[in-house]
C-alpha cells in the first residue's frame, strides 16, 4: 500500500508499522499502545470526569452533598419531670355533732332536737379553713331542720395546740348559715315578713366578719330584697332578640 514499507526489508523497524509521511512509530511489536497514546487516554479520563461534575452542577443540584453526611448527633430524648407528691397535710376532721352536743355555748333547745334525720345522718354542714390563723384549720359548723334544711345555728370552733376545739362564734336563729371565703366569715341570714313561706322569704342579710385580736368584727354587711312579683305564676320564656350595635 502507497505510504507503507513492508517488514521485511530490514530496516530495523522490527515490524512496526510506521507513517509514510514522518515514519514515526505507531505500533510496537507487543500489542502495547506507545507512550504518548497512554498519556493522551488519561487526560481523556480526566476530562471526562471534569464534565461529569459540571453537568452535575449545571443541574443545580449540590452533587453527593444533596444526601448530606450521616447523622451523628444524638436523637434530643425529652424525660418525663416526676410528679411531686403534695406534701401537704390533710385536714383532721372531727366529729361535728359531738362538739355541739358538748358544748355549753350551744342552746339547750338546739342540742336536744339535733337527732338524725335518716339512719345515722344528722342535719349538720361541715366546713374546715383557715379563719383565725390557728395550728390548724377552723371548723365552722351549720346545724339545720331536718324537714325543710332551715338552718337554726352557726358555729366556729378554733383549733387549740393540745387538739382540742374552743367555741369563738355562735349566732342561732332561723334560716341562718355560715360560710368561709377568702379567710373571712360570711353568715348569710334570710328575712321573712308575716306572709312569707320558707321558700320564699323576703330579702337576706349578708354579714362579712374578720378575726383580728382574739375574736371576730363586723367587717361588711349588705341587705337585698327580693321580688315578690316573681315565682307565682306560669308564664312562657320571650323570645330572645339580638344586642343592640351601635
Amino acid at each position: 500500500m502507497r505510504g507503507l514499507t513492508g517488514g521485511g526489508d530490514g530496516d530495523g523497524n522490527d515490524g512496526a508499522v510506521t507513517d509514510g509521511r514522518s515514519g514515526n512509530r505507531t505500533g510496537d511489536g507487543d500489542g502495547r499502545l506507545p507512550t504518548g497514546w497512554a498519556a493522551s487516554g488519561t487526560a481523556l479520563a480526566g476530562l471526562a470526569v471534569i464534565g461529569l461534575f459540571a453537568v452535575s452542577c449545571s443541574t443545580g443540584g449540590t452533587g453527593t452533598r444533596d444526601e448530606g453526611p450521616a447523622g451523628t448527633q444524638p436523637v434530643a430524648q425529652i424525660t418525663p419531670t416526676p410528679t411531686t407528691p403534695s406534701r401537704a397535710k390533710p385536714t383532721p376532721r372531727v366529729d361535728a355533732v359531738a362538739l355541739l352536743k358538748a358544748d355549753t355555748r350551744v342552746s339547750e333547745r338546739v342540742r336536744t332536737d339535733l337527732k338524725p334525720c335518716t339512719g345515722k345522718e344528722y342535719p349538720v354542714d361541715t366546713s374546715y379553713g383557715k379563719l383565725t390563723g390557728g395550728p390548724s384549720a377552723d371548723v365552722v359548723v351549720n346545724v339545720m331542720t331536718c324537714g325543710d334544711s332551715v338552718g337554726v345555728g352557726t358555729y366556729v370552733y378554733r383549733p387549740r395546740g393540745n387538739g382540742t376545739y374552743e367555741n369563738v362564734f355562735t349566732t342561732e336563729q332561723p334560716a341562718v348559715y355560715g360560710t368561709i371565703d377568702r379567710g373571712d366569715l360570711v353568715v348569710t341570714t334570710q328575712v321573712y315578713g308575716k306572709k312569707d313561706s320558707v321558700s320564699y322569704p323576703s330579702g337576706e342579710e349578708v354579714i362579712t366578719y374578720h378575726w383580728a385580736n382574739t375574736r371576730f368584727s363586723e367587717q361588711d354587711r349588705v341587705h337585698n330584697d327580693f321580688n315578690r312579683a316573681v315565682g307565682t305564676g306560669e308564664g312562657e320564656l320571650p323570645e330572645p332578640t339580638d344586642p343592640t350595635k351601635n
